[in-house]
């Protein structure tokens, strides 16, 4: 069970992975020790599954994102989810029970590379319809 400290520790890394045991422990008001073996304790428990870093996709050259809704047969889903799984261009994939099958976001240098993508995966055995959202802005991360 999570309490108050454990919850705050993980809000600072959520804000910065990368921040210093000092100054965690400053704001949580525990010793670098006791977060030390807080962290230690949600990485053990799967509570934090990995540190990462958000990058602007923008800056990277990928001025075209969506994500995008893939309807598919039920017999086909884990030949679409094997292939997608394997492609640079997809950097998130979710098996989903809400209206689409699963859901991709995709990044592409342009919207014909993303047009590109798009007719790629309409194109797959069982594939039945693509609906792409393109993202205009990002509100919160």
């Amino acid at each position: 069970m999570l309490d108050e400290k454990d919850k705050k520790i993980l809000r600072l890394l959520k804000d910065n992975s990368r921040a210093p045991y000092s100054e965690i422990s400053r704001v949580v008001g525990i010793s670098d020790v006791a977060v030390i073996k807080r962290i230690r304790k949600l990485e053990q428990l799967g509570v934090i599954k990995k540190y990462t870093v958000v990058v602007d996709f923008r800056k990277l050259g990928y001025n075209s994102v969506s994500v995008t809704g893939i309807d598919i047969e039920p017999e086909h889903i884990f030949n679409v989810i094997s292939f997608l799984n394997g492609k640079d261009y997809v950097k998130y994939l979710a098996l989903t029970s809400g209206d689409h099958s699963l859901i991709a976001v995709i990044w592409a240098t342009d919207s014909e590379e993303l047009a590109r993508i798009h007719n790629e995966i309409a194109k797959l055995p069982g594939v039945k319809k693509v609906c792409p959202a393109i993202v205009l802005d990002i509100i919160k991360e």
